[in-house]
């Protein structure tokens, strides 16, 4: 029995295709969802046309703080500890667990297939930046879920390159599952119904850790799109830590009043993936945007002193170090980073589901 446990937006756009080929196959798999994210995830199901979580864990408010994190991991492990027979309801003689990620919920995913005697996957393996304090703290999260697991899926040589030293049954997906989930993508974006500015804009993502809980450098980053907002419109997506830290920093209302920025709410995947084929250029901090940004060529300045993520940088990608001078040069020329769009024949979920029936069959 496969179990997947996710517990955030981004798990779940990446694990999509996984879950919708398992679906397709007929192939019953055990849904435990975390709840670390409630925000916009039943549209996404239904945008992927996933099935309902057979197991909901936590069924409160979107966990953004590090103390509520804390109290939130406690409670869902002593589920585990404890109610285990219900959450692993669906069981099997060759159980896997499946977790994705660098999120809390993936190391927290780790943990419960350990706990509950279980083999553990690791979907997006084997990223690493080598700095503990960015990101932070996925850099931490990362290492620690290595350690807990069996099978690592990675996406590429260098991420397969960078568990040499951990044991377990390594696999090269060549590429990250987000590229099936933006080919589902691409095909349905001329449906969607977000409003797209007639003006060239360019689109706005920013939710990591280590800037929004950082008053220094959101104040830098604000005034950094300030100074961009003159040259052209911004759309900014507010994730929902994003929107609680403008307004506690007293930064929403410079914003708002801002004549060239416009606000919007987190959106569901293809509504997202929309404004981003539209807009002239990405500012952004997330991993997951920065691949997006390079399958689709688009240029892209990472609000970041290092990435883990290998993609793009020194093509589409330019790391900011948040330094004025270099975002302002790729404002000033970023047409020079537009890249043709990228189209791998390759399907890493096919890869990660070949493997599975693999380990199944040899069991």
């Amino acid at each position: 029995m496969i179990h997947i446990i996710l517990g955030t937006k981004a798990q779940l756009i990446k694990m999509a295709p996984i879950m919708a080929a398992l679906q397709e196959k007929q192939l019953d798999y055990n849904f435990i969802f975390t709840g670390q994210h409630q925000e916009t995830i039943a549209q996404l199901r239904k945008n992927f046309g996933l099935k309902e979580p057979d197991v909901m864990l936590y069924q409160g408010k979107d966990i953004t703080g590090l103390l509520q994190m804390f109290f939130w991991m406690l409670r869902i492990l002593f589920k585990t500890i404890f109610y285990r027979r219900q959450i692993y309801k669906k069981q099997g003689s060759n159980d896997i667990v499946l977790i994705h990620g660098d999120t809390f919920s993936t190391l927290l995913g780790a943990l419960m297939g350990k706990v509950a005697g279980k083999n553990v996957g690791h979907i997006e393996s084997g990223l690493r930046s080598f700095n503990l304090f960015h990101p932070f703290p996925e850099e931490i999260t990362r290492i620690l879920t290595f350690g807990l697991t069996d099978y690592y899926f990675c996406p590429g040589d260098w991420a397969l390159q960078n568990l040499e030293k951990y044991q377990g049954i390594k696999i090269n997906t060549k590429h990250n599952t987000l590229l099936d989930s933006l080919k589902l993508a691409k095909k349905k974006t001329e449906l969607c119904n977000v409003e797209v500015p007639d003006e060239p804009f360019a689109l706005v993502s920013l939710h990591r850790f280590e800037n929004i809980f950082n008053r220094k450098i959101f104040r830098f980053i604000v005034n950094s799109l300030l100074e961009i907002s003159q040259k052209i419109k911004l759309v900014f997506i507010l994730h929902p830590p994003t929107k609680e830290k403008l307004k506690s920093y007293n930064l929403d209302s410079i914003l708002r009043s801002a004549g060239n920025i416009s606000l919007r709410p987190r959106y569901d995947y293809f509504n997202f993936i929309r404004l981003l084929i539209n807009c002239e250029f990405l500012i952004t901090d997330g991993g997951s945007n920065q691949e997006e940004a390079y399958y689709l060529g688009k240029p892209t300045i990472l609000f970041r002193r290092i990435t883990e993520r290998k993609e793009g940088v020194g093509e589409n990608a330019v790391i900011s170090n948040f330094d004025s001078e270099i975002i302002r040069d790729f404002v000033s020329r970023y047409q020079d980073y537009v890249k043709s769009p990228l189209e791998p024949e390759i399907s890493p979920t096919e890869i990660i589901l070949s493997s599975l029936e693999e380990f199944d069959n040899a069991n």
